[in-house]
């Protein structure tokens, strides 16, 4: 598989350095270079990234400032000269973090590292087209769950809790996997931590779905998306 990459940094040599391992990783493919927030922000418009390697420091508007306005940003690892900023990234669900001046070999493992992360979602997403269910890991099983027996689901960062007809499962699966792979229309997300089953709501009234394991708040910026797919059922 290809990784479709986004380098954003403000320093042209430190994009340079990043394009030279770029290029001698067959797994990636280099889409764009941006000196900034806003021409990255144009990119992720009308490109699909995988990846951004994305610089900390940068005038206007900081990547730290940048990844927080991104809804469903793609896999991420910061680049800086600044190991202070460290915490900051990773509240934010980066996947590594480069300390400049970045040598090959700490590179390659950031890279690899969002690799072996994107091919079990790879599957799983090639799987659920074909079927009616899928795989998640609860304690040291895995667990089948089927598309029609969830209710809702809430995710907490990297986990989850599905509500199914049967019990709730607490899974390690984050936001991003499940819109992957839950189909359209039969899912929806309604707010930053809650994805539910169309099929299973029984009602709306103001702000709030209730289905029958109980009441789920639609978030402000879910709302219209919501109420489209209802108007089509």
């Amino acid at each position: 598989m290809k990784i479709r990459c986004l380098i954003v940094d403000d320093e042209p040599l430190a994009r340079q350095v990043i394009e030279t391992y770029v290029a001698k990783l067959s797994t990636l493919e280099l889409v764009a270079t941006c000196a900034n927030a806003m021409e990255a922000n144009d990119a992720l418009q009308t490109e699909k990234i995988d990846l951004i390697f994305l610089d900390v420091q940068m005038p206007v508007v900081t990547g730290i400032e940048f990844l927080r306005t991104l809804k469903n940003p793609p896999h991420v690892i910061l680049t800086t000269a600044y190991p202070n900023f460290a915490l900051d990234g990773f509240d934010l669900n980066v996947d590594d973090y480069l300390l400049k001046p970045i040598s090959f070999e700490r590179f390659l493992k950031a890279v690899n590292k969002v690799l072996e992360k994107m091919q079990p979602e790879t599957a799983t997403a090639e799987l659920t087209e074909k079927q009616e269910y899928f795989f998640v890991k609860e304690d040291s099983k895995l667990v089948k769950v089927n598309f029609t027996d969830i209710d809702h689901i809430e995710c907490m960062k990297d986990y989850a809790k599905i509500f199914t007809a049967q019990r709730m499962i607490v899974t390690h699966h984050t936001m991003k996997k499940f819109e992957e792979v839950l189909p359209a229309p039969g899912f929806v997300r309604v707010h930053r931590s809650y994805i539910i089953r169309l099929g299973a709501v029984r009602s709306i009234f103001g702000n709030i779905i209730e289905t029958e394991k109980g009441r789920i708040p639609i978030g402000a910026n879910y709302k219209e998306e919501l109420m489209r797919w209802i108007s089509r059922e």
